[in-house]
């Protein structure tokens, strides 16, 4: 069995649970028990959360300390209390590596000495014997080079002055330059130090993105006579995407397509000779996966591509498909990376009911090494031609120590390397190939549509998935058009482009939503009509522009509020807020002093109004102040209190994007 090529935890110690006199458990983030690194991005607000208790009474402190690559250490952050026995801080990696942090916890005698003293002097309960006691300790912390040795000395003095009396002598220790000194430079007993806990740093790309998923062959294709769009037509199309505020243009498959069981329209499983096929059967005599569809131009002809992307601020995604088209060079090159049926022929994919004949799917069984060479020097092909991110085509259907390895191996050269995850399967699936190194993955978020659902998944991204996946919204695919989309109009629309570009760093859209694509191949299906994954569809884009019919202009303010507001880039912070309409749904995001509100609804149709109970201890908000909220939608402001009415309609403005400025 191949094995990975660095495995991260052969680099540290995995952190023991419980040593010291101290305890320290359930540190997070944390992965398979530091096994892995929890997941992180460059100047994220990574919150460090651990339980920690100790034996009988006396004062604990608790540090989160950050260490860069090297070791050095980076800084150190006071945890402070979030619950019983629990503490919690945030510390902020500032550069791509392997980063570690470590919990510290000690036993603070002054901070012990201090609450007994405050209780037992005013009542005159050992006084002396307890000044005497406190006098040892604050001696203790005085050094030759402490900054505050006089402020330190001065109130060793007072305490030791015995014509005082004792509330005076207790008022010196107590003064608040006393506090500071004490608090910059702690005394501390019974160190106990759990770590290092490994953070695998990505560039904030990892997290954080606006995806615009189109396919180059419909951009510039002619339908009478059938053409296909070239690179050179579909970099027309990229300002346009550009304006609109995204990030990454996402590309399915740029390779030659096979003949052989070439699907026709709507799937169809006979083709006519005008039919372009699925892009996703890999493969013909035109070349493979290193290969570019001579329909769509050349190798040159993509690079140009890549760069006209680059220079409009934007990067691309490309497809990374594991599989062949009964054409493609592996088939007769490499027979045994097939599966071979008991007549002869190889085995085509299979999800039942529905069946690929276009695609042979890869056997790693015979030759494991053959084929992860091949596949490393494809994904190394591809970023030699400027490809920093990869849409991986269903990664569970393939081992999991090929991602292992080949993400290790790739990051290793290219640590600004993406790899985002296509693996709409099981939770623990989904959940090992983050663990193992995917950078992103797609989700549920396609079918979470009512208020109960998208809460509870919300709290689980941004609760204990958040140290190992990062997510990705998308809106709709080419694969996936849901009934929501399907019948909600307009409207429906609107509320899943704020839904999940509110609710996630990352989100994506496939072209065509924002005209409001929404029919489907036949009643209960989420397929599309002349679905684009087996035919050119080239779309009128100006004549939806003048027609009024394009959520283009919402989308260019929601991305740029994104990107205004570091709050919507955060995954962490995700907090849910109560309202008594179940068709309006509340939630909130920080990041240092950004908070951001948001209001939807949840109903396409019909005008929704209700009252939100804002948890204003959760934002760091005064429960009895009044704030300005500035809608960031609407560019207007309200003064808004714990409560606030709200009301909302599907066809003038569905949501509330408010921008928390205190009065």
């Amino acid at each position: 069995m191949a094995a990975a090529s660095k495995d991260p935890s052969a680099l540290l110690d995995v952190p023991p649970l419980l040593t010291g006199r101290l305890a320290i458990t359930d540190v997070n983030p944390s992965v398979l028990s530091g096994r892995r690194p929890a997941a992180a991005v460059v100047d994220e607000a990574v919150r460090v959360r651990a339980t920690c208790f100790r034996e009988g009474p006396g004062a604990l402190k608790i540090a989160a300390v950050l260490h860069r690559p090297d070791g050095t250490c980076h800084s150190r952050v006071d945890l402070q209390p979030s619950g019983p026995n629990a503490w919690a801080g945030i510390v902020r990696p500032t550069d791509v590596g392997q980063w570690t942090f470590s919990i510290e916890a000690w036993s603070d005698p002054w901070q012990t000495w201090l609450h007994r003293a405050e209780v037992k002097i005013p009542a005159g309960i050992d006084a002396e014997l307890e000044l005497s006691e406190g006098a040892l300790l604050l001696e203790g912390a005085i050094t030759p080079k402490h900054p505050a040795r006089a402020d330190l000395q001065s109130a060793l003095t007072t305490m030791r002055t015995g014509s005082l009396p004792p509330p005076v002598r207790l008022a010196a220790a107590m003064d608040p330059r006393v506090a500071l000194a004490l608090s910059n430079s702690p005394l501390r007993e019974h160190l106990t130090t759990s770590g290092p806990w490994p953070l695998a740093v990505q560039r904030r790309r990892a997290l954080v993105g606006a995806w615009y998923e189109f396919f180059p062959r419909s951009e510039g294709a002619t339908l009478d006579p059938p053409k296909s769009g070239t690179f050179i037509t579909a970099a027309d199309r990229l300002p346009a995407i550009a304006e609109m505020g995204f990030d990454v243009i996402y590309l399915p498959p740029v390779h030659p397509i096979g003949l052989s069981n070439r699907k026709g329209q709507n799937g169809d499983l006979v083709a006519s000779a005008n039919d372009p096929g699925s892009p996703w059967a890999v493969g013909s005599p035109a070349g493979g996966h290193d290969a570019v569809h001579p329909d769509l131009g050349t190798l040159k002809d993509f690079d140009a591509f890549v760069s006209s992307t680059n220079a409009l601020g934007m990067e691309i995604a490309l497809d990374l498909a594991l599989q062949a088209s009964p054409d493609h060079p592996w088939v007769t090159e490499h027979p045994e990376w097939f599966t071979a049926r008991a007549d002869g022929s190889i085995a085509y994919a299979e999800n039942p009911p529905k069946k690929y004949q276009d695609i042979y799917p890869l056997n790693f069984d015979n030759d494991p090494e053959g084929i992860y060479a091949e596949i490393e020097r494809v994904v190394r092909f591809w970023v030699s031609h400027g490809v920093h991110i990869f849409r991986v085509d269903n990664p569970h259907t393939k081992p999991i120590w090929l991602w292992d390895r080949l993400i290790t191996a790739i990051n290793d050269d290219h640590p600004d390397v993406i790899f985002l995850a296509e693996a709409f399967t099981n939770q623990a699936m989904m959940q090992a190939l983050a663990e193992v190194g995917f950078q992103q993955s797609y989700t549920y978020f396609t079918w979470r549509t009512g208020k109960q659902e998208l809460e509870e998944y919300g709290n689980e991204l941004a609760g204990p998935a958040a140290a190992y996946m990062r997510p990705n919204f998308f809106t709709n695919t080419p694969d996936i058009l849901h009934a929501y989309l399907q019948h909600g109009g307009p409207g429906a629309f609107a509320i899943r482009a704020v839904l999940a570009a509110t609710l996630a760093p990352s989100y994506g859209i496939y072209s065509g939503f924002e005209i409001y694509e929404h029919v489907a191949l036949r009643p209960g299906v989420e397929e599309y009509l002349d679905a684009e994954k087996f035919q050119y569809r080239p779309r009128d884009w100006a004549a939806a522009k003048r027609q009024g019919r394009s959520l283009a202009p919402l989308l260019t303010l929601i991305n740029g509020v994104r990107r205004e507001h570091r709050a919507l880039q955060d995954l962490r912070s995700l907090h849910f807020h109560h309202c008594d309409n179940p068709n309006i749904i509340a939630f909130s995001k920080q990041d240092g002093d950004d908070t951001i509100l948001v209001v939807c609804t949840l109903d396409p149709h019909h005008v929704q109004e209700g009252t939100v109970w804002w948890d204003l201890m959760a934002i760091g908000v005064d429960p009895q102040s009044l704030f300005i909220a500035h809608d960031l939608l609407s560019d207007t402001s309200w003064t808004w209190g714990q409560t606030s009415y709200v009301r909302l309609t599907p066809w003038e403005q569905v949501a509330h994007i408010v921008h928390v400025q205190q009065e």
